[in-house]
């Protein structure tokens, strides 16, 4: 790499807007998070659709509940992430890794819950009929 592409290279390093990034970033996660969403709505309807023939009826109520619950909680945060906090500021900094350690717990939360909820659906078995 010639000096010239080394110097190209620093001075748009040093150009780049690190609050942009993170709020792409934010931007992306919620954008997956919808999806999640999405999902635990359909196996929501599923269970109140089958009611209580299904074998873990009140399980899986309770464990989409508390996704869909936590999901939106999450939203908030990133919400609150993506424009109240700017880490370009100082003064943001503390706030804004303490809102993104919550939200990373919060989403280690989220996916054990709905690792639980895909261990317990049933979809496979004709439990209408029953």
């Amino acid at each position: 790499m010639s000096e010239r592409d080394l110097l190209v290279l620093s001075s748009t390093t040093k150009t780049m807007d690190v609050n942009k990034y993170a709020t792409k970033k934010t931007i992306a996660q919620g954008l997956l998070d919808v999806a999640l969403l999405t999902a635990n709505a359909s196996q929501l309807k599923y269970v109140l659709q089958v009611g209580e023939k299904h074998e873990f009826y009140t399980l899986m109520l309770s464990l989409i509940t508390i996704s869909i619950v936590l999901q939106v909680a999450q939203a908030c945060l990133c919400v609150l992430l993506g424009t109240a906090l700017d880490i370009n500021k100082e003064g943001d900094h503390p706030n804004a890794n303490k809102a993104n350690n919550v939200i990373l717990c919060v989403n280690i939360v989220i996916m054990a819950v709905n690792v639980l909820i895909s261990s317990f659906e049933m979809k496979g078995d004709d439990l209408t009929n029953t």
